[in-house]
Order: structure tokens, then C-alpha cells, then sequence
């Protein structure tokens, strides 16, 4: 079902779905692209709300209702027309899919640390992620394939790929989750002392673990580059080079799919005995490598380039997916792991925002000018500023520090 709503995927559909369409400006359109390559990361800025509703909750029922609003969204998509008002309508559903799905990976990262026990929990991510990797890419090639015989095609295709996704649902429900009732009693005793939901929670919690702040800013600013990244691509694909469905998802979805899970068992291994400030200033190069790849591509007007860039981002991602769902509970004890998770997802969110804008707004000026690759120069750099902020970060680690804090402890 997600492979539906993937970011590379459904970005290639609604820039060719919709141009040339009634009442759609190609101006706005690449705005409307920006937006569904980056509506993943604007919808976690809800994550600080799901934290706070999941709070003293059974996890798994309130993950399995999230999960069915999630395919009832996507399967909503079908509904809509191709023309201006159609797009606006594609995009706020999306919006609100990516939303319903924020909310399942705030509350899953408990679900994941009361299950799977910390020396092997890096390698029972990567094996989840592994096969949600191959049916994406599974997912992305019969969206392509199907949207090349006809662009319509997705009023069957959405609720289509919705229908794996209630069945998907269906075995989560039954899935049991260890020391649930203790986790309940934890919440329970916090949540006495909150006031409700509090967004000046993530100040203070940052506020009380400088480490954690600082991590979080390095984490804005490579992630910021990253973000930037996706919009230009998708243009390159599409304007540039004039790939259709199938190639230009095979570039921006398929092939990094496919390639993580080539990459996760080598990240799994290198996580499970580093700190995630030592793994982000190792793993951080693979994207500075894919934008590099990238840039050159556009340059060159080469779609091998293209195809090394993605496979390079495939690498980034396989490392990423376990550091983004693990990474912050280096930081956290048990029963903060929600709210440690929220501010990461949250300040992902902030830079979801901006980052597409940054990235569209400078393609608009530039790309006209002929100087479009400098936007991908610009990616570049700023990817490369956050690698080396954590390992600025890498000396404040010691060799020996525990990788996990125990309950009732924050660091």
C-alpha cells in the first residue's frame, strides 16, 4: 500500500499525470510535485500530537486504526480527476495518508524496543525493512508499468494497493507487544504530570539533553540537503532527460529499493556496535556521493549518471531506515521513547517543509536562466556541512558508552 504514496513514486506520477491537464499551471505543478515528493517529512510534524494521543494506549490497537486510515486515504486518491482542482485534491490526501502514517512509525519505535531486544534490534529492523523495500519496488514498477498504458489507470491501481494494506492490517492486529502493562504504568505515572500536549515539550526536552540538541541540529542541516535533493532530481527525470513512467520511478524509487537490501546487512552490523553519532558520520557520506552522482548527471545529461546517483541513494537509504526508526533511542530511556522519536520526526518535519520550497524556489530561478544544476551544486554542499558536523561530534563519544539508557534513566 505504501508503495503507493512512496515519495519517489507518487512524486513521478503527479508531475506527468498532470501535465498539459485542464486548469493545471506547469508552475504550480512543479510546486505540486515538490509537495508530494516531500509530504513523508511534512506530515511528521503531527509526530509530537500521536506521541501525546498513544500515550498510556494499547500500541498496537491504536497502530492497526492509523494503518486502516492510512489505506482508506490512499485508496481515496482513485476518486479524483485530472485537472487542477483534481491535483489540489490528490495532494491534500496524500498529505493527510503521509499523516495517518506519521503516527504509525512514532508509536511502532515502542512496539520495536519492548520486542526485540537491543543487541540484535538493529538486525531485526533491517530485515523488516528489507522486505518493505522489495514489495515497494515491487509496488513502484506497477504503478509505472500500469501508468504507461494509460494515466488513468490509477483510478483501479490506488485501491488496489490499498487492498494489501487492509490484509496487512489484518495480521498487525494480532501482533502481541512484551511488558505491555508495565510500559502503561510508565506512561500512566508521566502523563499524571503533563498538561496535555505541549509542542514547548520538544524545547524543553532538547533543553535537557544538550547532546541530543546538538545531534538534532546536525541532523537538520544534512537532512535539510537531503530534502533538497528529491525536486531536482524528479526534474531532471522528467524535464530534462524525458523519462516516462516505468524510468523515471525506476530511478527515483525502484532501483534504491532494490538496493537496500544489499546495504542493510552491512549498515545493521556497523549500528548495532557504534553510537548513532559515530554511524551518522560514516553512513552520512553515502548521500554526499549520491549528489554528487546526481550533479554530474544533470550536467552531463546522462542517465547512467542518474542510475549510479540512485543506486548510490539506495545505499543511504538502507542505512538511513535503520537510523531514522533506532537512532534515538542512543538517547532515550524506555518510557521517553515516543517523545525522543517525536522531536526527531518533528524537526524532520520543519525541514520537510522548507527544504522543497528552498529547492523548487531556486529551481524556478535558475532553471529558466540555464544554470538548473546549480540547485543539485547546492544539495551538494549542504550534505557534505552535515557529515562533517558529526564528526565534529564523534570525540564527545567514548569507545565504551552504553548504547541504550535504562528505564527511569535519561541521558
Amino acid at each position: 500500500m505504501l508503495g503507493a504514496i512512496e515519495g519517489g513514486t507518487i512524486g513521478i506520477v503527479v508531475k506527468k499525470a498532470f501535465t498539459g491537464q485542464p486548469g493545471v499551471d506547469p508552475y504550480w505543478l512543479d510546486l505540486a510535485t515538490a509537495w508530494a515528493l516531500a509530504a513523508p517529512n511534512i506530515a511528521n510534524l503531527s509526530s509530537f500530537i500521536w506521541a501525546a494521543l498513544a500515550k498510556g494506549r494499547p500500541k498496537v490497537k491504536f497502530i492497526a486504526w492509523l494503518q486502516t486510515a492510512a489505506c482508506v486515504l490512499v485508496a481515496a486518491i482513485a476518486f479524483f480527476p485530472r485537472n487542477g482542482w483534481g491535483l489540489i485534491a490528490v495532494c491534500i490526501t496524500l498529505g493527510l495518508a503521509r499523516t495517518a502514517w506519521t503516527g504509525v512509525i512514532t508509536v511502532r519505535a515502542a512496539v520495536w524496543r519492548n520486542n526485540y531486544p537491543t543487541a540484535s534490534r538493529a538486525a531485526i529492523a533491517g530485515k523488516l525493512a528489507t522486505v518493505q523495500s522489495l514489495f515497494l519496488a515491487a509496488a513502484g514498477f506497477t504503478v509505472g508499468k500500469a501508468m504507461d498504458w494509460s494515466p488513468d489507470n490509477y483510478h483501479l491501481l490506488f485501491p488496489a494497493l490499498a487492498l494489501f494494506g487492509f490484509v496487512g492490517n489484518l495480521i498487525y492486529r494480532t501482533v502481541r507487544l512484551r511488558r505491555a502493562r508495565q510500559l502503561q504504568r510508565a506512561e500512566h505515572d508521566g502523563r499524571k504530570k503533563d498538561t496535555g500536549f505541549n509542542p514547548m515539550g520538544m524545547v524543553d526536552l532538547l533543553r535537557a539533553d544538550p547532546l541530543y540538541a546538538r545531534f538534532m541540529w546536525w541532523m537538520s542541516v544534512f537532512g535539510f540537503g537531503n530534502l533538497m535533493l528529491a525536486a531536482p532530481m524528479t526534474f531532471v527525470s522528467t524535464d530534462e532527460l524525458k523519462l516516462d513512467y516505468t524510468a523515471g520511478i525506476m530511478i527515483n524509487a525502484i532501483v534504491p529499493l532494490l538496493i537496500m537490501p544489499l546495504a542493510i546487512p552491512l549498515w545493521a552490523r556497523l549500528m548495532s556496535r557504534t553510537h548513532i553519532i559515530q554511524f551518522r558520520s560514516i553512513h552520512g557520506w553515502s548521500f554526499v556521493l549520491a549528489s554528487v552522482a546526481v550533479t554530474l548527471a544533470s550536467y552531463l545529461h546522462s542517465i547512467q549518471l542518474l542510475y549510479l546517483g540512485s543506486a548510490l541513494l539506495g545505499v543511504g537509504y538502507a542505512g538511513g531506515t535503520l537510523a531514522w526508526n533506532l537512532g534515538h533511542q542512543d538517547f532515550a530511556s524506555a518510557e521517553r521513547d515516543a517523545e525522543y522519536m517525536a522531536v526527531h520526526v518533528t524537526l524532520n518535519g520543519i525541514r520537510g517543509i522548507f527544504a522543497p520550497l528552498a529547492a523548487w524556489g531556486l529551481h524556478q530561478w535558475l532553471a529558466p536562466l540555464g544554470y538548473a544544476p546549480l540547485v543539485l551544486v547546492v544539495c551538494t554542499v549542504i550534505n557534505t556541512i552535515g557529515v562533517l558536523g558529526f564528526m565534529s561530534m564523534r570525540k564527545q563519544i567514548s569507545p565504551g558508552a552504553a548504547l541504550e539508557p535504562t528505564l527511569g534513566q535519561v541521558r
